[in-house]
């Protein structure tokens, strides 16, 4: 840690920044995960991650800087160990924990974490790194020889039993699953199939059972992509989750399914065998294209008439009589702001409707990025008169990006958090730099949100069932801002416990979509 603290990154023979280089590559290189975080910064966010530390999460660079360690413990936030590490940054020294992680994809993993502080040359704290080792393995040997001797016969004897019960237990989830499921040998033919699949698909059990997959009706299941999931994708031993096929089948017509694949791994009987669910989502995805197709419609034809009652109203408040009574001008401000507030309502219905077809645009341009969000903060602050909005820290960057889009998004989490903070005064905005991201964080202390709702908070249409008795909406911005923030290559995420507020962050690079971001 000396090298830290003193700041003496120099080699023999090299520049301070070929020794930063060197020194970059060399954490690089290392096996075990490393991050560096910021203390200067509210909520000590990560400003360094080398290669291992994504390998080992299974996140990319830009997912991770910017974020509190603590989002590795997903909802797992009850472990005295946080507290241990809590309490080291909080007095500034070293401490090593065992604590229990979650991969990008939910697996578990334990992580061996060393923390230390990096001071300054005046001893104080700047930041602190965090050296990770993934020893899950070693956690479960540990854990295999604790529990062998104790629960080796009741193993033997579960085992004995689950082998007697599978063959019922499998037909019966067979028989009662609503989607179409076949049990298949390892060379694909069918042992076994449900009525579901019967059903669907207007076959017989006799045409069905016994046979190849392929060869089913006539060679209708000779399907490319099926071939593909059974003979390229499971013999990895992965499962296959929600693999979309299209096939047109000659006697049903056209089927979209979504396909689920599982390698059984019993014993006996049972072994090597494949489970196959498929769930026919035709209609679904065509109500879904109906849909969209209705919104983007509906949006576009709205959008003229109501351009034009907006113009009518701008000449009525340009020609407003010299004694006209003060109600009938307080009720064309009304009107004005209603139209305003359906104008920004079709506004969202249509960026639904381009991001659902691929068609939202970024249009990137260099942005004075501290005065921008200063002027958008001015902007609510002149119509949000029982809230103060306070702005903290800086960049002093020239940030590349789409001005309009995120100026949409600064707008959305301003009104969103004086929205659903009716009884606070007070909202706070922090913006700093983080590596080569800018980053944004609101604050508020409203409502705030249970665990399922801030998991499905950037869902199309989604708001909470409180939420929804409570206050008006679509459910649509927050959506929309989230697909505005990946397109720029940022996060967006949202920290939020009920009745304490929330804070919802997202990160910028600074280089613009196209910049490599590590």
């Amino acid at each position: 840690m000396n090298t830290f603290q003193k700041g003496k990154f120099l080699f023999s023979g090299t520049s301070t920044t070929e020794s930063l280089e060197l020194l970059t590559k060399a954490l690089d290189a290392s096996i075990s995960g490393i991050i560096l975080t910021d203390n200067n910064q509210p909520d000590n966010p990560i400003v360094y991650c080398n290669v291992a530390f994504e390998k080992m999460t299974g996140y990319d660079r830009n997912e991770i800087i910017g974020h509190n360690c603590r989002f590795l413990q997903a909802d797992d936030r009850n472990q005295k160990e946080r507290d241990i590490l809590k309490k080291a940054i909080h007095e500034g020294t070293e401490c090593t924990v065992d604590i229990r992680n979650y991969k990008k994809d939910g697996d578990l993993f334990w992580n061996e974490l060393y923390m230390a502080p990096v001071k300054n040359s005046s001893g104080e704290v700047t930041h602190f790194i965090g050296v990770q080792n993934d020893i899950t393995l070693r956690k479960k040997a540990e854990q295999d020889l604790r529990q062998q001797k104790a629960f080796m016969e009741k193993k033997v004897e579960e085992r004995t039993l689950a082998l007697r019960d599978s063959e019922a237990f499998l037909t019966s989830i067979i028989e009662t699953v609503r989607e179409g499921l076949l049990v298949l040998d390892p060379d694909f033919t069918v042992l076994s199939a449900n009525n579901h699949f019967i059903k669907t698909f207007k076959v017989t059990t006799e045409e069905t059972v016994g046979r190849e997959l392929y060869a089913l009706g006539n060679n209708q299941w000779d399907i490319p992509k099926l071939r593909e999931l059974l003979v390229k994708i499971l013999p990895t031993n992965n499962p296959v989750v929600d693999f979309e096929v299209e096939h047109d089948f000659p006697h049903i017509g056209r089927k979209l399914m979504l396909l689920n694949a599982y390698r059984i791994e019993l014993e006996g009987s049972y072994k090597d065998q494949i489970l196959l669910a498929i769930e026919d989502i035709t209609d679904r995805k065509e109500i879904e294209r109906r849909k969209d197709d209705f919104l983007s419609i509906a949006s576009h034809e709205l959008k003229t008439p109501l351009t034009t009652i907006k113009g009518y109203m701008q000449v009525l408040q340009k020609n407003v009589p010299q004694n006209a009574p003060e109600k009938f001008n307080t009720t064309l401000e009304k009107i004005s702001q209603y139209i305003d507030r359906l104008n920004n309502l079709i506004s969202e219905l249509l960026d639904v409707s381009r991001i659902q077809t691929g068609n939202i645009e970024l249009h990137e341009a260099s942005i004075d990025f501290d005065k921008m969000v200063s002027e958008v903060i001015e902007g609510i602050q002149a119509s949000a008169h029982n809230h103060r909005i306070v702005l903290k820290g800086q960049t002093g960057e020239t940030v590349l990006a789409d001005e309009s889009h995120i100026i949409q998004v600064l707008n959305n989490l301003l009104s969103n958090a004086i929205k659903y903070g009716p009884d606070s005064e007070l909202v706070e905005v922090h913006i700093s730099n983080v590596s080569e991201y800018v980053k944004v964080s609101v604050k508020d202390f409203g409502v705030g949100m249970n665990a399922e709702d801030k998991k499905r908070v950037f869902e199309r249409f989604f708001r909470g069932t409180e939420v929804q008795k409570r206050f008006p909406g679509m459910g649509i911005g927050l959506y929309v801002c989230d697909q505005i923030i990946k397109n720029h290559k940022g996060t967006l995420w949202v920290e939020s416990e009920k009745g304490q507020g929330s804070t919802f962050s997202f990160t910028l690079p600074k280089n613009g979509k196209g910049a490599n971001n590590g």
